[in-house]
């Protein structure tokens, strides 16, 4: 979890004085399959990932990333689906109340729309 590119603790009402990308270091040779990284700032607002933040995160670790927070729309996914290193998305909330079609987001993903 980060806020501000900080790693978010305590539940989200504090972060701690390491980046993400330091922790995510850390975590490279600890043998982690992936990694889920979660912009506080934008979980449930359904105000779309952040996309540069994820996509530097991938860009800078071995470790495949799996986006999570404001993920809203097909359009999030389709922005999601071209970053390098991204193994996967969760979408909570959008799935929930309608605005994305689990059928479509698997068809998006995969390429087929």
């Amino acid at each position: 979890d980060a806020q501000g590119g900080k790693v978010a603790v305590e539940g989200w009402a504090e972060t701690a004085d390491v980046t993400v990308l330091e922790l995510a270091r850390k975590f490279e040779d600890a043998g982690v399959a992936a990694l889920i990284y979660t912009d506080v700032d934008r979980d449930g607002v359904l105000a779309g990932p952040n996309l540069e933040a994820t996509a530097a995160l991938a860009a800078a670790i071995s470790i495949p990333v799996i986006a999570s927070g404001g993920v809203s729309s097909l359009d999030d996914l389709r922005a999601l689906a071209g970053v390098p290193g991204l193994e996967g998305v969760i979408s909570g909330r959008a799935l929930y109340d309608g605005r994305i079609d689990l059928a479509q987001a698997v068809a998006v993903l995969k390429g087929a729309a």
